[in-house]
Formats: C-alpha cells, sequence, structure tokens
C-alpha cells in the first residue's frame, strides 16, 4: 500500500471527572500498525485504570506478535465481569493494517461499530461474530487503499445528545453521514475530520459530557516527506554526500544554519541569497537556495520553531502566520509526515555548553527534542549524524 497512515486521537472527558476513562494505544509492529481503543466501565479513576490496563495487555501482546485470537483469549479472561450489570470492566476495539498490502482487520468487543469511508461516502463492512470465552466478539475486514477513512468510536461519541438534543442520542447512521459531510468540505488529514467530530459530540452535549467520548481516526493518504539538513559534517570531506544526499530526496527540503547553507551553495556553485523582509528582532532572515524548499539560521530559528510547535499543541493553524523563519519552519515540520533529520556533528564554539561534555552539541540536543515532539504526534522521524 503506497499510502501514509495518518492516525489522530480526540477524546472528552466526562463531566466533573479529572481522567478520561477512555484509552487510546497506537504501535508498529513490523509491516503492522495496531490502534487499541478501550473503554472502561463507569467513569473517572476507576475506568481510566481498567481502560489502561486493557488497552496495555493487547499492545504487549501484540508488540510479542502473539496470534490475534490468543490475545483476545488473554484479554477476556483476564477482565472481570460486573456482576450487576453483566459486563465486562472494560471493551475494547482494535484495528490492524498491514502497510505493506492495505489488508486490516477490526475486532470489536462491546464497542460501537467502527465506520469505513471510500470516496467518502460510508460503507458497510461485513460483520461475523465468535463466542470465545462466553462472550461475543465481532470482526470485520477489507483493504485499506489511498483515500479511505477509518473511525473508532466510543460509546461516549454514539450516545452524544441523549435526553437532550435527540431522544436516542446522535446514533452510528448520524456520525456517518457527519463524516461524510467533513468529506464534502475537503478535509485532507485525521487531525483535521477528528477535531471537528468531537467539536460536533461536544455540541451535541450541550458542553455539559455525560460520558466520557473517543474517536479514532486513521486516513491512508499520499505521504508527505521532508528532509531537514542542519550542521556541517564532522569531517569535511562527507560534506559532499551531505548535500547529495539533500538534493536527491524525493520530498520537501529545508537547510537549517548559515553554516550549512553555506555549504550546499558551494556544491551548487550558487550563493545564498538573504530575504531581508523576513528578519524579526528574535528570528534571524530566511534565505534562497536552489531546490531547496527553506533555508534557515539555525538554533535559534530551530528553538524557536519547537516553541511555536509546543505553544500550538501540534496544530498547525495555531502557528503564527507571521512570515518569519521560524513559523515556516514550524509549520513545514506540522504538515509533514515523514520527516529525515540529517545532522553533522561539527561543534559550533558559540552554541557549545560548557556544562554539558565535550562531545555534545547544542544543535543536537536540540534536533531530538524536535524528533521527540514530533514523535509524540505520531509521524515518523528518522534521525542521521555525520
Amino acid at each position: 500500500m503506497d499510502s501514509f497512515l495518518d492516525i489522530s486521537d480526540q477524546s472528552l472527558t466526562k463531566t466533573g471527572e479529572e481522567l478520561c476513562g477512555d484509552q487510546v494505544r497506537t504501535l508498529n509492529v513490523g509491516e503492522r500498525t495496531i490502534v487499541v481503543l478501550s473503554d472502561g466501565l463507569g467513569s473517572g479513576v476507576k475506568a481510566s485504570i481498567l481502560s489502561s490496563l486493557t488497552s496495555t495487555i493487547i499492545a504487549t501482546l501484540e508488540r510479542s506478535e502473539v496470534p490475534l485470537h490468543e490475545v483476545i483469549k488473554t484479554v477476556i479472561g483476564t477482565l472481570p465481569i460486573c456482576k450487576v450489570r453483566k459486563v465486562a470492566y472494560a471493551t475494547f476495539t482494535i484495528l490492524q493494517v498491514n502497510r505493506s498490502t492495505g489488508d486490516f482487520r477490526i475486532v470489536n468487543f462491546d464497542n460501537p461499530t467502527s465506520f469505513f469511508f471510500r470516496n467518502g461516502r460510508h460503507m458497510e463492512l461485513e460483520i461475523t461474530s465468535e463466542n470465545i470465552l462466553g462472550q461475543e466478539i465481532k470482526f470485520s475486514k477489507g483493504q485499506l487503499q489511498r483515500g479511505d477513512f477509518i473511525a473508532l468510536i466510543s460509546d461516549g461519541v454514539q450516545y452524544a445528545g441523549l435526553g437532550q438534543v435527540m431522544d436516542f442520542g446522535w446514533g452510528a447512521k448520524n456520525i456517518a453521514h457527519y463524516f461524510e459531510g467533513l468529506f464534502m468540505s475537503h478535509a485532507r488529514n485525521s487531525l483535521q475530520i477528528v477535531n471537528a467530530a468531537i467539536a460536533e459530540t461536544r455540541r451535541l452535549y450541550q458542553a455539559k459530557i455525560g460520558d466520557d467520548a473517543t474517536i479514532v481516526g486513521v486516513y491512508a493518504r499520499q505521504r508527505n516527506a521532508l528532509m531537514v539538513l542542519t550542521g556541517p559534517a564532522l569531517k569535511t570531506d562527507d560534506d559532499e554526500e551531505l548535500v547529495e544526499k539533500l538534493l536527491n530526496f524525493n520530498g520537501r527540503r529545508i537547510v537549517c544554519g548559515g553554516t550549512t547553507a553555506n555549504i550546499v551553495a558551494a556544491q551548487l556553485h550558487v550563493e545564498v541569497e538573504t530575504n531581508i523582509e523576513t528578519m524579526r528582532p528574535d528570528v534571524p532572515p530566511t534565505g534562497t537556495l536552489p531546490d531547496v524548499d527553506l533555508v534557515t539560521e539555525g538554533i535559534f530559528t530551530m528553538a524557536k520553531a519547537l516553541d511555536m510547535m509546543r505553544t500550538a499543541q501540534g496544530e498547525i493553524s495555531y502557528v503564527s502566520s507571521d512570515n518569519n523563519g521560524a513559523a515556516l519552519l514550524a509549520k513545514e515540520l506540522l504538515q509533514t509526515d515523514s520527516i529525515h533529520f540529517v545532522v553533522g556533528q561539527r561543534i559550533n564554539e558559540w552554541y557549545q555548553n560548557p556544562l554539558l561534555p565535550k562531545s555534545i552539541s547544542i544543535r543536537r540536543q536540540l534536533v531530538e527534542e524536535i524528533a521527540g515532539f514530533l514523535l509524540g504526534l505520531k509521524k515518523e522521524v528518522k534521525v542521521e549524524y555525520y
């Protein structure tokens, strides 16, 4: 499957509770991507502990590549049953996707039915069921193509508006119709779709959330790739290799650092053009190089971009619209799915922290901080040092 799995999730916590009783875990095991949504019985601390335990067990077994049926048996056998309500103390949905073939399977234990969309239209998946240790487990499967979207929900979403806006809550048909409307309005990424749907859920609850509500979106779409080259290599003989790696990259290309930009310019037999109009009191100006999409100053601009991304909590719409190097860099990083950092480790003494060992540079620390933040947004990140 020549597509990127764009995965996002958002939750609403029941009014009056500090902790959400729903838990979402995403992991990659070999060629498989696994998404787990667990809903603990009730709400608050107890529900949060139960859903966390359930999702952790599933994730641990999946990571160990235990066969699916054994995973289900282990979880079902572990979960206690409420003596009063005769239901398990936690429910779950497991989505498995083979990233090579696009084949997917959804396993559902007492959660609402998941939704599958192709070309923006809701399509019913065939559901089969199996009795495992006395519990009905539902299965559905299919094959993802580029543009397909899968939504997993907890029951707090389905029953939004119960007794307030609608007699029986939002309901599956209305949810499917709402998602179709989002595709018609040209939604382009999972976060945008999930944020809109969770906002509608909140509206239906009239801001008084009656139950923990979670939506997970999985969007198979074209991969947006980016390479960031920053810092000169330890060995000057490697500079040419770094520039070739950048210019041969199939995606957007960014150079961070004045020395790095000059190295690229030398290989291209040109000079870096400075864009004075982008200079700000706290952000150096950007530059221009052939075949490079963005050229910025190094440490200061990268640190400022990281601050902007953190302040915006990873949402590109909250990043400043000002045309400065840090904002432009932050937006490039946030709108990209796969980021490859190529980091030269030659130390610039101007940026060296005297409290750190001589072998560790500020640049390396900063790149690792940025990489960690982006990984937290479920982006693919690779860091290569020279």
